[in-house]
Order: C-alpha cells, then sequence, then structure tokens
C-alpha cells in the first residue's frame, strides 16, 4: 500500500447512490443534502456545477469533477438557471415549484436513470427528457474518519478535471452499465467509481497548482517513495531515521534532507503525524480501547501514545473515546 491507497482506504464505493439525469435545456437540479464527496461526469453534453457560494464550474464531455463537502450545489445547463428540480436524498426529489412538502416525485425513467416524462413535463412546463442533448451522471460517497478527512482538506470545494484519454475507457463502461439492472451491477458500478475517482485523483494531483496529500509527490522519487510505501505499510513498526533510509538504500543524512524536502516533514514528523491520523479513526471503532490503539500505531506504552496524541491532535484519546461512545443526536 501507498500514501494515495491509505487516504483512499474509507472511501471505497459500498451501494453508492448513481443519478443519471437526461435533461433539455434549461434544466438544473439542486442537491440539497449532497454526500460528503460527490463525483459528476457529463457523458453528452456539458454542464455547470453550481455550489452554493462559490464560483460555478464547467464540465465538458467526459470531463470529472469532484465536490467536496455536503454543502448543497446545482448541476444546470448554465450558472444562472434556477433549479427545477430538488434533489433531497437518495429517491426523494421534488420540483422547485411544489416545494419540499412534494418530495418524493417520481422521475424515475429507468434504472438510475431521471428527467421529465412526457406527464411530468406537461405538468412542468417543460419538454420529455428521456432522450436530452445532456446527460449527466452524479454519484457520491458517504465517508466520514480522520484519514478521509486528511484527503478532503487537499482539495478545492469543486474540483474540474479535464477528460483524459484513459478516462474513456471507464465513462465507455459506466454509460453501458449505469441503465442496467442486473444481478452484481451495484458491485460493477461501485467499482467503476473507484476506479474514476483514483484516476482523477491522479490528475488532479499531477497539477502544478494542486496541492496533494503531505507526502503524495514524494511517492515518484524511486527512493524516498520505497521507504514511504514501507512506513504506510507498517506503521507499527519501531521506525527509526536510520531503519527507514536502509529502506531507501541512502545514508541517513541524505535520506532525512531529502524525504523533508518532498514530504513537507522531518522523517519522524511525518511517521507521528500518519499515526495519530490513523489513531483517531482506530478510537471510534466499537470496543477500542487506548492501550490497544496505542500497539496497532506502534506504541508498546499508551502512556507515551497518549502524550503524543494530544500532543498533535489537541484532545487526549480518552477524549476521542467518550465522543465516539456518545449517542447520536
Amino acid at each position: 500500500m501507498d500514501l494515495l491507497d491509505d487516504l483512499l482506504s474509507g472511501v471505497r464505493a459500498r451501494g453508492a447512490v448513481f443519478c443519471r439525469s437526461v435533461a433539455e435545456p434549461p434544466w438544473a437540479v439542486r442537491f440539497a443534502a449532497p454526500a460528503p464527496l460527490s463525483l459528476a461526469t457529463t457523458l453528452r453534453g456539458e454542464a455547470w456545477l453550481v455550489p452554493d457560494g462559490g464560483a460555478p464550474v464547467r464540465a465538458g464531455r467526459g470531463d470529472i469533477v469532484l465536490v467536496r463537502g455536503e454543502n448543497p450545489f446545482t448541476a444546470a445547463d448554465a450558472p444562472d438557471t434556477e433549479p427545477q428540480v430538488v434533489v433531497v436524498e437518495a429517491d426523494r426529489c421534488y420540483a422547485a415549484a411544489d416545494g419540499p412538502a412534494a418530495a418524493g416525485h417520481n422521475f424515475r425513467l429507468a434504472p438510475r436513470t431521471y428527467g421529465l416524462s412526457e406527464e411530468l413535463a406537461g405538468a412542468l412546463g417543460g419538454d420529455p427528457a428521456e432522450d436530452g442533448p445532456a446527460l449527466l451522471i452524479t454519484a457520491g460517497y458517504p465517508m466520514r474518519g480522520d484519514v478521509c478527512e486528511r484527503l478532503l482538506t487537499t482539495l478545492p470545494p469543486v474540483t474540474a478535471v479535464p477528460w483524459q484519454p484513459d478516462f474513456a475507457p471507464l465513462l465507455d463502461l459506466l454509460a453501458t452499465e449505469v441503465a442496467r439492472e442486473e444481478p452484481g451491477q451495484q458491485v460493477i458500478l461501485d467499482r467503476l467509481l473507484d476506479m474514476l475517482l483514483v484516476r482523477a485523483l491522479r490528475a488532479w494531483f499531477a497539477r502544478p497548482d494542486a496541492e496533494p496529500p503531505a507526502g503524495y509527490r514524494a511517492l515518484a522519487d524511486p527512493r524516498i517513495g520505497r521507504a514511504l510505501r514501507a512506513l504506510h505499510e507498517r506503521p507499527d513498526r519501531p521506525w527509526t531515521v536510520a531503519a527507514l533510509a536502509a529502506e531507501a538504500g541512502m545514508s541517513r543524512a541524505v535520506f532525512a534532507r531529502r524525504f523533508t524536502a518532498l514530504a513537507g516533514l522531518p522523517p519522524l514528523a511525518y511517521l507521528t503525524e500518519w499515526r495519530m491520523t490513523l489513531a483517531a479513526d482506530l478510537l471510534r471503532e466499537r470496543g477500542a480501547g487506548v492501550a490497544s490503539v496505542a500497539r496497532r500505531v506502534g506504541y508498546a506504552d499508551g502512556f507515551a501514545f497518549s502524550a503524543a496524541f494530544k500532543r498533535v491532535r489537541g484532545v487526549s484519546p480518552s477524549t476521542v473515546l467518550r465522543s465516539a461512545d456518545r449517542p447520536a443526536p
């Protein structure tokens, strides 16, 4: 495993809800309660993604757009088109003119496909959308935890990744599979979504203006990347700078300088930060205890772990444990 593998371990799609929207301009769909991370792509035509309070972002055919956070956003044919449909949650939406009391209106045309049927088009003053010139697919990741947050905080509120040749086979397969209803269909769609997300993140983080997570660019260095992968594979090992330098096949001093330049942190500071990020999620697991979590992230002594956790995170491990046990409001 490497850094991106670890960051995406909590982002793996499981039963992701897909919305295949077909429309005729002017059209606009508002997502009132999106997932912490949403992925959108246009398979036909173009769309604008407009986050509440943010700048609109254009998505051309084959582009991939990532929307971070649970702030509502609108997908539309133009930035100023007023929403006609509001999506409240999976399988719950309503015509904007009717208000939230009408939630549950059926815009479904086919499996995972939504638009205006002839009956609804007449009621809303639009045109049927089964074969509209715009075809937008959106899907959401219900993700939680500090490891996921480490990835999310590196992304802008809306990230538009232009089409690339290696997107093409995945998008072609997605276009074929998303409207089907066959055994195992959800598994296929989830894995396609995961692959599109990884491709989009790779492409985005390769940009000179992107700010990837600490350590991401170090993976491209043959020697530093080798040590970084070893650290992520076994964060519980009693790593020292000398041991990591040995993994990289470098002298301790040269390794430390090179690692710090590429990762943005000295090796042991990076290790501590990563261990505490993992620990924060482990402490929220059912049945977790300070001593057991300490061992899983490389501390034989629970007191040393607690001191390091409080220094890095600003709260004690026991505080995180108590908050995890508190019933949801």
